[in-house]
């Protein structure tokens, strides 16, 4: 019975191996896009009129603190501010 047990356990820790594997791959190609896209946002904002500026500087910092917060899942970006250190 003992067997039983264990090979199941086995099986269970494969099986959340095999699904993190995939979140952190998934997670990396979102980082990926993420970036992408704020290139091109950095890259619009060079021809911007005056105008368009504010809400393209917006975009940006939006894309910019999701590219860390990605980052950081993955365990390699910086460390976020917590909210001890605002206070």
């Amino acid at each position: 019975m003992g067997e039983v047990i264990e090979f199941r356990e086995r099986q269970a820790e494969r099986r959340l191996t095999r699904a993190r594997a995939r979140e952190h791959e998934n997670l990396q190609r979102a980082v990926e896009i993420l970036k992408e896209s704020l290139a091109a946002a950095a890259e619009q904002l060079r021809s911007a009129a005056a105008a368009d500026c504010p809400e393209l500087l917006e975009r940006i910092e939006k894309l910019a603190a999701m590219v860390r917060y990605g980052l950081h899942m993955l365990g390699g970006g910086p460390q976020l501010p917590s909210k001890d250190a605002e206070a």
